[in-house]
């Protein structure tokens, strides 16, 4: 059966442009739009690298550059993690064609219009999702599923103690989001760790693939590098493409799952951009959300394989 066509919002850097290629890759994904949004760099180097990644893909799936900041709060970039230029400072050339011209916000509007019960899948902070639902709520009932990498289940925090990047960059976008209805389905920052991770063999044996292979595990390079710093690993973590498996192969990559409320803290100095997870239920407010506790690490590892073989 086909599946329904997908939308990507995305800061696109190192793991992001994974996570696309993974689409774009996929032999039952129909990938209608890349929307730009910033986050782990400035949107126009988020639109050049989703750009230079659709390239490499050999796909000319439109790309549409969004929002430049965040609604409330000053930008931070993440390029301590994935470089000046989101791709481990490789040198990468310049894309061949340029993004569309309208803005991101009004392409997800327009895309999820003419393609009702699409799935929208998240790899950055949701400036753009909560602005096109601030200016079309009804957008909420035209997503068939929204697939966000962001948060953590209650768990450790990769950018403050307590809250995951993606949510923490634009937290009043992330907190509207979550409350506006949305199917949610939250693969957070967790899933991607363990032996999620690709250990050094497995980085090897991934570069060694193709040439896209070798692309996915260079332009982690300062990724690694952060990652060992951060936490003494040696495995490359891919937060966007373990969503992106959930998004594209749901049945067969999660295991575990179950519905709660979750809200996203955006007040708070000590918490900013905490997604808080009722998992026992306390609160006795309604489920917003599908909490994804568990994926099949081989089966997501097989799909990085497969991305860069097909």
């Amino acid at each position: 059966m086909t599946a329904p066509p997908i939308v990507i919002d995305s800061d696109t850097a190192s793991d992001d442009a994974v996570a696309i290629a993974m689409a774009l890759r996929h032999s039952n994904a129909d990938v209608l739009a890349i929307t730009t949004v910033a986050g782990n760099c400035s949107v126009e180097q988020a639109t050049r690298n989703a750009l230079y990644t659709a390239e490499l893909c050999h796909s000319d799936v439109p790309v549409f550059e969004g929002s430049a900041a965040p609604l409330s709060v000053p930008p931070e970039f993440a390029t301590w993690f994935h470089g000046r230029d989101g791709l481990g400072d490789r040198g990468y050339p310049p894309p061949a064609r340029a993004a569309e011209r309208t803005d991101g916000v009004t392409a997800l509007i327009d895309v999820i219009r003419s393609h009702p019960g699409c799935t929208l899948v998240t790899l950055g902070p949701l400036t753009n999702v909560a602005l096109a639902l601030s200016r079309e709520p009804a957008l909420v009932g035209d997503v068939g599923r929204c697939v966000v990498m962001g948060g953590t289940n209650n768990s450790v925090g990769n950018v403050t103690p307590a809250a995951e990047f993606n949510l923490w960059f634009d937290p009043h976008a992330a907190r509207a989001v979550f409350a506006a209805g949305l199917p949610i389905e939250m693969a957070g920052w967790d899933l991607c760790r363990g032996h999620a991770g690709l250990t050094v063999a497995e980085q090897r044996e991934l570069a060694a693939a193709s040439t896209l292979g070798r692309f996915f595990v260079e332009c982690n390079a300062k990724a690694i590098e952060a990652i060992a710093e951060q936490s003494g690993s040696e495995r490359l973590e891919l937060p966007d493409p373990t969503a992106m498996a959930v998004a594209l192969e749901r049945d067969r990559v999660v295991l575990r799952s179950s519905r709660h409320h979750v809200e996203v803290e955006a007040a708070s100095t000590l918490t900013r951009g905490m997604s808080v997870v009722d998992s026992l239920d306390v609160t006795g407010r309604a489920p917003n959300t599908e909490v994804i506790w568990e994926i099949d690490v081989d089966r997501f590892k097989q799909m990085l394989v497969d991305a860069a073989t097909a």
